[in-house]
């Protein structure tokens, strides 16, 4: 209790980055791209868009003074960057004018500094006030960051009174669901506050990580007490049965927290850090559940259990009793359907479409709302940045060139265009060509109309790296969110088969070791990714998109920690099959198992569908609906196919399974 008080006043220290960027691997190019903007260049890519109704030119001068005035806010670019706006804007390119004016409506491109994003956001909203709009990078992170305390407060409200009345219900105690709650929230609190030692955490992983947690390792809990009840009938010390209850839950407890450590493992192989930091709690996570199941809940168990018998109640549930003889009369429709859905179903999910940023945010918030506002006037505009080898001029201009004459590209701000490479830089103070020119590189600004990511975007980030490419070769770096985008699409993809195939190696190998068989992990891990594939088609049957980091993580921990539900169906068969025969030993163990699982996957379920309920953040949304979804497919698939995979393959799983004894009749 005291790790947990001093780790509670820990995670307050703990910084939550909001920047995706952050997570990309060294070796991509947007990373180096960065570091050498970061080091030549006091200018940076503008990342927010500020729109000014009803202004004459002269007025919309002001506003970019004023703008530029705020603390944080820095290289305020508008039409006065691109042309002289004393001349008539008649006689200036249309395009490019109406790029930032039209219908008295200016656009301002801005950069807003990175961490201060909420305040610099604020003051920029105190300005333009209610009648005028904003939208862009920084301020998406700003409004998630804005929402993300509120919405985890909203889900465990939403989410603990839930999961109180599950284990209510499925107890016999009104007081045995605290414990529970005691045992693994002091976990879940230790492993926020031990954040500490790793300075920074992910938004993913402070949205994501405490649920999960807790939803994936009260089941350690539940096998405990219940065992402890069981041996409280039939023993008179309280002690004894805990030390009888410790002795025979943990090989189940182990086997369960075994297969979801090394699955969550998995995901700290992945380049994009993301997965790797949201792994490293999870597994951090498991391990501190199960210490405190075996540690922590018998002492805790042992101080209190008089409240226990103070406040039983009667069973709430009803036996299932009867439900093993109906599931075994589905045994032949359940085979028949999963495989005639499971081939269509692997196809499907690995053509579903993807996105690979935060998304946009709901129309219900200020800044979801202002977007719309300003793609009706303007469209969409997403700036890229080119840094080239400075020097050459006349090749600069001729690359300039081909750039204005990209599709989807509306503007190009550069010296040779701006200013004209006839005029030597050394000749014009340094505060002209700053923007332009650092010791090393020539900054190129490209802004185009194509979106931030999908087929288009992605398209024109290559065709102006290969432009770049064909002038200057490795020397030419392109930075800006759709660039990003692209190298985190290309790198999350080269993640995706090494950690789903690191994900199902690592659990085979701990179900190979604790079913000592080798058909059993076949079939087990048959059942778990059939309902992870079907889980992950419904976007591509439903045409929607589905955020990239939420379907590779969730690939990953919907086996690891649904497979819990198989593996105690399967080991509860394998000793009722010693004494019996097949037929009866399973629907003796879906008799005695049904509850349980069901009760795992309610919770499981119910934490997914909350998390999609209450975050506006698009990644901790998808993962909640496909966390949610998951854990009722997992359900139904451990009780109605692998029932009927285990009868059929009763014959082959005897002869692979060391020492099976499996009961034969005479």
């Amino acid at each position: 209790m005291i790790v947990a008080v001093m780790a509670a006043v820990a995670q307050f220290f703990v910084t939550i980055n909001y920047n995706m960027v952050d997570y990309l691997p060294d070796d991509v190019q947007s990373t180096q791209a960065l570091e050498v903007m970061e080091a030549e260049f006091t200018a940076a890519v503008p990342n927010t868009r500020v729109m000014i109704n009803d202004v004459t030119i002269q007025e919309a001068l002001l506003f970019k003074e004023k703008l530029a005035a705020i603390d944080g806010v820095s290289d305020v670019i508008w039409l006065d960057d691109v042309m002289d706006v004393k001349t008539p804007l008649e006689m200036a390119d249309k395009d490019m004018v109406e790029a930032y004016y039209q219908d008295k409506k200016a656009l301002f491109s801005l950069d807003i500094r990175s961490g201060d994003e909420v305040v610099i956001t604020d003051a920029i909203y105190e300005l333009i006030g209610e009648e005028n709009a904003m939208a862009g990078e920084a301020l998406d992170t700003a409004t998630s960051q804005k929402m993300a305390g509120n919405e985890s407060l909203y889900a465990a409200a939403l989410l603990v009174p839930i999961i109180i009345f599950i284990l209510v219900i499925s107890t016999t105690s009104w007081v045995e669901p605290i414990f529970f709650l005691t045992a693994i929230g002091v976990s879940v609190l230790i492993n926020l506050g031990t954040n500490i030692f790793i300075g920074e955490i992910s938004f993913v992983t402070q949205s994501v990580a405490p649920i999960l947690q807790l939803a994936v390792s009260l089941d350690y809990a539940i096998f405990l007490l219940h065992s402890f009840a069981y041996y409280r009938e039939r023993v008179e010390d309280p002690e004894q049965a805990m030390k009888l209850a410790m002795k025979k839950s943990f090989p189940a407890i182990t086997a369960s927290a075994a297969t979801t450590f090394f699955g969550f493992t998995a995901l700290m192989l992945m380049k994009f850090e993301i997965g790797s930091d949201l792994g490293l709690n999870l597994v951090k996570g498991i391990l501190l559940s199960f210490i405190s199941v075996m540690v922590f809940l018998p002492a805790l168990t042992l101080c209190f259990y008089k409240w226990m018998d103070k406040t039983q109640h009667k069973n709430f549930i009803p036996s299932f009793k009867g439900i093993g003889d109906k599931v075994v009369k589905m045994k032949i429709p359940s085979l028949i359907i999963v495989f005639a859905i499971l081939v269509p179903s692997f196809l499907a999910q690995s053509n579903t479409s993807f996105t690979y940023g935060l998304g946009e945010l709901p129309e219900n918030t200020r800044a979801g709302s202002d977007l719309v506002v300003i793609e009706e006037v303007f469209g969409e505009s997403t700036p890229i940045v080119l840094l080239v080898p400075k020097g050459d001029l006349v090749k600069e201009t001729e690359l300039v060139n081909e750039l204005k004459e990209v599709e989807y590209v509306t503007s190009v701000i550069s010296y040779v265009n701006m200013i004209g490479p006839v005029i030597p830089p050394e000749y014009l103070d340094e505060s002209i060509t700053a923007d332009f020119f650092s010791e090393n590189y020539s900054r190129i600004i490209l802004y185009t109309s194509a979106g931030k990511e999908g087929d288009v975007p992605f398209s024109l980030v290559e065709t102006v790296q290969e432009k770049a490419s064909f002038y200057y070769g490795d020397e030419a770096f392109t930075l800006g969110e759709s660039v990003t985008l692209f190298d985190i699409k290309n790198t999350v993809k080269r993640d995706n088969t090494l950690v789903n195939i690191m994900t199902i190696v690592t659990i085979a190998i701990v179900l190979l070791f604790t079913f000592k068989s080798v058909s059993i992990p076949v079939v087990l891990l048959i059942t778990i990714q059939s309902a992870v594939w079907i889980n992950l088609s419904v976007p591509y049957f439903t045409d929607t998109s589905l955020v990239f980091v939420g379907y590779l993580i969730i690939s990953t921990v919907q086996l690891a920690a649904t497979v819990d539900y198989a593996i105690l169906l399967t080991e509860a068969y394998k000793e009722h099959r010693k004494e019996m025969p097949a037929l009866k030993a399973i629907k003796h163990t879906l008799d005695e198992k049904t509850f349980s699982i069901s009760i795992s996957a309610a919770i499981l379920s119910s934490v997914g569908f909350i998390l999609w309920i209450t975050s506006s953040n698009p990644i901790v949304g998808s993962i909640g609906l496909l966390l949610g979804r998951g854990a009722l497919l997992a359900f139904v698939m451990v009780l109605c196919f692998l029932p009927a995979m285990l009868l059929v393959l009763d014959k082959f799983i005897n002869k692979t399974t060391y020492k099976a004894n499996f009961y034969k009749e005479k």
